[in-house]
């Protein structure tokens, strides 16, 4: 379990143009040419990562189920991407979805987030990014052990983090909890805050769009893991999760892992980033 009576290495952090406190805990703002983006702070602790045996729709890659302690805290912002900020970023809005542009960015690929040397010769988005932070500052994806940290906000051995019961109230996908039978989905992304946010104040992290993580899927053990990663090199996959509006609530689970190449692009794909002072040593991107 998260320690919520700690408290940041520094608050406010050195990038933040607002900061506050509010029933979720620590918050703190990044403006961006007008752009407002909040990130929660995570302090360190330790879940159960993975889904039991008896977890409806659980996958072989899901388990075994073990702890995972996390010794960094985490900037987390508290919603995907939106198209306005990337447009703030980067000038243009590469969206399938443009109705909204508080509606998550999507068709962008992890290179297009992370990579310096972006095989476009265009900068990446935090390449970009990083013109708007003080020196010592860095943006970065989440690890998937941090991602699922986030995503349960304490809560272990549910497929949800509001339990097990599936509601259009709570999340944006394309079938209800039984599998069996469509509701009338929204058959498209909605606003990044349209519908609750979990205990720790984060909106989304199931259905909506899938989000990449920093590394690739790595394979599970039964053994304790502190601070686990999967492969960060410059080949390979990345491993996405939260599902998306167009799957079903399965996907949609805290544990459900997928994976894709590094330079696809969906409309069903968008991403959620971190901020961290490099003088602390948290978090971290692969190239």
């Amino acid at each position: 379990m998260a320690d919520l009576q700690a408290f940041p290495s520094a608050f406010p952090p050195p990038w933040a143009d607002a900061w506050g406190d509010d029933r979720f805990g620590l918050w703190a703002e990044l403006e961006v040419n007008g752009v407002r983006q909040r990130f929660r702070w995570l302090p360190p602790g330790s879940f159960l990562m993975g889904s039991g045996k008896n977890e409806k729709g659980r996958d072989n890659d899901e388990g075994p189920q073990h702890q995972v302690t996390l010794t960094e805290e985490l900037w987390l912002a508290d919603t995907t991407c939106t198209q306005a900020l990337w447009q703030a970023v980067m000038g243009h809005n590469p969206s399938y979805v443009k109705d909204d542009p508080q509606k998550p960015v999507e068709q962008v690929s992890w290179d297009d987030i992370c990579n310096p040397k972006h095989r476009d010769g265009k900068p990446s988005f935090f390449a970009a990014l990083a013109a708007h932070l003080p020196p010592g500052v860095e943006a970065y994806l989440p690890t998937e052990a941090q991602w699922e940290y986030a995503c349960r906000a304490g809560v272990d051995n549910q497929p949800y983090s509001f339990g097990s019961t599936v509601s259009k109230a709570w999340l944006n996908i394309n079938h209800d909890g039984d599998w069996s039978k469509r509701y009338e989905a929204k058959k498209t992304t909605v606003p990044v805050k349209a519908l609750p946010a979990n205990d720790w104040g984060l909106y989304q992290m199931h259905g909506n769009v899938w989000e990449w993580c920093n590394d690739s899927r790595r394979a599970y053990t039964a053994e304790p893991a502190t601070n686990p990663s999967g492969a960060t090199g410059k080949e390979g996959e990345r491993a996405l999760r939260g599902g998306s509006w167009d799957l079903n609530a399965r996907g949609a689970r805290s544990a459900y892992r997928l994976h894709g190449p590094r330079d696809i692009r969906y409309g069903i794909v968008g991403f959620r980033f971190a901020l961290r002072s490099t003088s602390t040593g948290a978090g971290g991107q692969g190239v």
